[in-house]
């Protein structure tokens, strides 16, 4: 099958020196879910706004839906639906009106157009709420209506970046469904940015990692998970003081692999979890070592981002959010 997106070495820098893309390269087939998955700060939304034309890479090319994002920006955007981060409804608005609006600044219009809205509407549950003002919608409603306003021109190709954010579970696996069935139905070519671990897992065809501007990973979720042997065990010690004498005793065991300490949580993979977990929490009484708690699971995409990253997916958002602030606060100094 033939590309709907392709993408070679797209490196991209803001003010201050902030590297956001490091010759990122992605090729999505057509008709999947494509996902890219990375913490905030990542890089995702950076590459969604080069690929629809809204921002211009420092160096390298991207194509989209078989148009250059530079050379033909307007054949692409005709091309492309974009359902950005914040909603894009008027909320003072009806439902209807929104989507007859977007419709109208694609040119549409007449019996077509009104055709379009009643189908749009149906299709994602929002028929009965069609003439109701968007600001008394829910959360779940208006981030619906923002999928329906990217596809009423019938676009090659579906932007979604963090679609999900800021709704709950509930919301969430509702949105997850919608999404399922726009590639089911309509076979159309979707692009999906997510923090969410578990959504890059349920949703996506394929997926890179993305992490500082650069793709670490790339496959299916399970090709990803395959290559971490065994099982994952996590720890949490009753004091993070005696995280110095924890690695000595595990690697006395000799069954451990990929041993890491991040505070007072330490994680490892070994053959076989569940017969290992005796022996690990012997080891470290004997060395007096205290532990709060132990799991032990099969491997998930955030195992496979720690092995190839070094650092939890949590961690690296939470190293991303204290970036953001330092940066906020020197540009106010």
């Amino acid at each position: 099958m033939t590309n709907a997106i392709e993408a070679r070495d797209l490196v991209k820098t803001y003010p201050g020196d902030v590297q956001a893309l490091r010759g990122l390269s992605v090729s999505v087939e057509a008709g999947t879910i494509f996902g890219m998955l990375g913490p905030n700060g990542a890089g995702k939304s950076t590459t969604v706004k080069i690929l629809t034309t809204l921002a211009r890479a420092d160096s390298g090319s991207a194509i989209v839906a078989g148009h250059d994002v530079v050379k033909e920006q307007e054949r692409v955007r005709r091309s492309i639906g974009v359902v950005a981060q914040r909603s894009g409804v008027d909320r003072e608005a009806t439902g209807r009106e929104n989507i007859r609006l977007q419709g109208q600044m694609y040119g549409l219009g007449g019996r077509a157009l009104e055709q379009r809205v009643g189908f749009l509407l149906e299709s994602f549950g929002l028929a009965e709420a069609s003439d109701r003002i968007v600001k008394t919608y829910s959360g779940g409603m208006q981030r619906r209506l923002d999928v329906a306003l990217g596809l009423v021109h019938e676009p090659e190709v579906l932007f979604l970046d963090e679609p999900t954010t800021g709704l709950d579970p509930e919301v969430r696996a509702d949105m997850w469904r919608e999404i399922k069935r726009l590639a089911d139905e309509q076979h159309i070519t979707i692009l999906l940015t997510t923090h969410y671990l578990e959504e890059a897992d349920e949703l996506t065809r394929r997926l890179v990692i993305v992490d500082r501007g650069e793709i670490v990973a790339e496959g299916t979720a399970d090709e990803l998970k395959g290559q971490l042997r065994g099982d994952a065990i996590q720890l949490v010690l009753e004091d993070a003081q005696d995280r110095t004498r924890v690695e000595p005793a595990l690697e006395r065991l000799g069954t451990l692999r990929e041993i890491r300490l991040d505070g007072q949580t330490v994680s490892a993979r070994v053959d076989d979890g569940a017969r290992a977990i005796p022996a690990v929490l012997q080891a470290l009484d004997a060395n007096g070592v205290a532990v709060a708690s132990v799991t032990v699971s099969r491997p998930s995409l955030d195992d496979v981002y720690l092995n190839l990253t070094g650092r939890s997916f949590s961690a690296a958002e939470t190293d991303e959010a204290k970036k953001q602030q330092q940066r906020a606060a020197e540009a106010h100094r």
